[in-house]
């Protein structure tokens, strides 16, 4: 999804500033499915590329390398586990817990640019169906635990960096609401 606010090409430019000469990383769109590169003998800088120019997915990229720590930014896709869409319930279920604090994090970059987050379970081909209620509340707790105890020191410079381009206000637990909360029904019924 993108809107005429919200390009790719902001979110690169955005976060070059940041993280290009300070930690030798480019966001970096790309035409097939996401990745993040080491540098390397052909490439001298670290690489986060995202799939297809979509602002989602550049967002999403951008929160598993908040997260990732020195020695795993060294290794291609960090050295994650990372399992296909087919996952059965046991393999989603472990899917869904590595994902926890990624989507927190996304969640927070999306309202820091006042872009539409939507939680994703990504198995839309697998032999179980996922509770995305369940999901989206247990990303909506890690949300709050970062909104109390701070995010992790890159993922506050971007943040700042998205209100400071988009012009958005702080962040606050009244701006994530999960879905099973019934003030965040009443107010979509609202609008």
């Amino acid at each position: 999804m993108q809107t005429e606010t919200h390009h790719f090409q902001q979110l690169i430019e955005i976060f070059n500033r940041c993280f290009a000469d300070s930690l030798n990383t480019r966001l970096i769109k790309g035409d097939e499915e996401p990745i993040y590169l080491p540098a390397d003998e052909l490439i001298p800088y670290h690489r986060i590329v995202f799939a297809h120019g979509y602002y989602a997915s550049a967002l999403h990229e951008i929160s598993h390398w908040c997260i990732a720590g020195a020695s795993r930014r060294l290794q291609v896709d960090f050295g994650y586990w990372y399992c296909p869409d087919g996952r059965d319930a046991p393999t989603q279920q472990r899917f869904e817990q590595v994902e926890i604090r990624p989507q927190a994090l996304e969640w927070l970059f999306c309202v820091a640019a006042d872009f539409p987050f939507n939680v994703s379970c990504d198995n839309l081909s697998g032999d179980c169906e996922p509770d995305r209620i369940a999901f989206q509340g247990r990303v909506h707790h890690q949300v709050m635990d970062y909104l109390s105890r701070g995010t992790p020191r890159r993922a506050g410079r971007f943040i700042g960096a998205l209100q400071s381009f988009y012009h958005t206000r702080p962040l606050t637990p009244a701006l994530f609401r999960h879905p099973a909360d019934p003030a965040a029904f009443s107010a979509q019924n609202n609008q």
